[in-house]
């Protein structure tokens, strides 16, 4: 009988994360009978790790130090020795070179995927790092770009193969995030007196990190109560997340004087419910792949904001379903902002465009479908559909 394929997928920590979250939903919902997982952590899993929900994955972790470390190439080969992988898939930079252990284990099959430049490089030019994916590439049988935008990138500027490439977009998941019911009770989610009557939320959902750049929403909060003296009554400010740079921004905010209409939330395991609580979704990132809580905020019927960079242009149609500014614009966000404070109307049908956007193209049924697709193409098997009972999953 032959046993079922596994998939080695090598990342460089399993925590809070886009790039996690989407693994992790690939894992639960994939037939039990198309494919086994095995997650492989270069350093740590934290309690993330939890939200698998398909059962017998493995989660491994190698507790790689921090800077260039050989030993974990050891660590690394014994560990795939041990599991025999049939495909070893790595993802961003952090992890690819560890695809040079799989050359001496003949057979295996290679898969990189690119879910967001490096923070260090976010225009993807540095020299050094393009020459060791370049290097990498004979290696490397398929590369799974999640937006069009890093695919171009992969083709023009790194020079992969056309032939070796794929764009798959991450899914979203409508059954846990939806709009809001007229009839919902939110307001005992916010601490005490947070919200009055007639509050307008604006919000933002990620790891408070450089990247996300909150501060850039937090100033425009800052900018619009100067000049607009008047919406410190109605507009408030939701941060959820942390991260290590949660007590810049807490200092940042009371150095604006707005403590008192800004909520720092902390990670949370009710994000789809807090989704609800906003009026205004807003990502200020200095560069995206595919944002999955952008796709989540338009699951929610939230018009959206965001920075225009990576593939946030792929998924805001400008004045359609949401706004598209520049990136530490502060006086562009805050116009944004205002805008939408005062149109109602604006925000229900950016809403409902965003909404209708998501349920058309972006599920995870098909994000699932087309990895599988990925493996069996590379394996040599024919392609099956997801079966009705697989795993749902986070």
């Amino acid at each position: 009988m032959k046993t079922t394929p596994l998939v080695a997928h090598i990342i460089y920590a399993l925590g809070t994360g886009g790039l996690e979250n989407g693994l992790i939903n690939i894992i639960n919902r994939t037939p039990p009978d198309r494919y086994r997982h095995v997650i492989i952590c270069l350093t740590n899993a934290d309690d993330f790790a939890k939200r698998i929900t398909l059962p017998g994955v493995q989660v491994i972790q190698l507790h790689k130090p921090a800077g260039q470390n050989f030993r974990v190439f050891w660590d690394l080969w014994k560990t795939l020795r041990t599991l025999r992988p049939d495909v070893v898939h790595t993802r961003n930079l952090a992890s690819l070179e560890m695809q040079l252990v799989t050359l001496l284990m003949p057979g295996i099959k290679r898969v990189h995927g690119e879910h967001g430049r490096d923070i260090h490089d976010l225009d993807g030019t540095n020299k050094k790092y393009n020459l060791l994916r370049k290097a990498m590439q004979p290696f490397v049988h398929r590369y799974i770009a999640v937006s069009r935008d890093l695919l171009q990138w992969l083709k023009h500027t790194v020079a992969i193969p056309e032939k070796k490439l794929r764009q798959i977009y991450n899914g979203v998941d409508a059954g846990k995030f939806s709009p809001r019911q007229d009839d919902a009770q939110l307001g005992d989610l916010a601490p005490p007196g947070l919200l009055p009557e007639n509050a307008v939320v604006v919000g933002t959902v990620g790891r408070l990190a450089k990247v996300k750049n909150q501060q850039l929403l937090i100033e425009a909060v800052g900018y619009l109560f100067t000049k607009r003296p008047i919406l410190r009554g109605t507009l408030r400010l939701v941060l959820v997340g942390d991260g290590p740079l949660k007590l810049q921004l807490v200092d940042r905010v009371k150095q604006l004087g707005i403590s008192d209409v800004v909520w720092f939330s902390g990670d949370r395991n009710d994000v789809p419910v807090l989704m609800q609580l906003m009026d205004i979704f807003i990502l200020p990132s200095l560069a995206e792949g595919i944002s999955n809580t952008l796709l989540e905020a338009m699951a929610s019927g939230l018009p959206v904001i965001a920075t225009s960079v990576g593939g946030n242009v792929e998924l805001i149609e400008e004045g359609v379903n949401g706004r598209l500014v520049p990136v530490n614009n502060v006086v562009a966000m805050a116009d944004a902002v205002a805008e939408l404070i005062d149109d109602p109307a604006l925000r229900q049908s950016m809403g409902e465009k965003g909404l209708a956007l998501v349920r058309t193209t972006f599920n995870w049924e098909k994000t699932v479908a087309d990895y599988l697709a990925v493996y069996d193409t590379l394996l040599g098997m024919d392609s099956a559909p997801l079966n009705s009972n697989r795993t749902q999953g986070n």
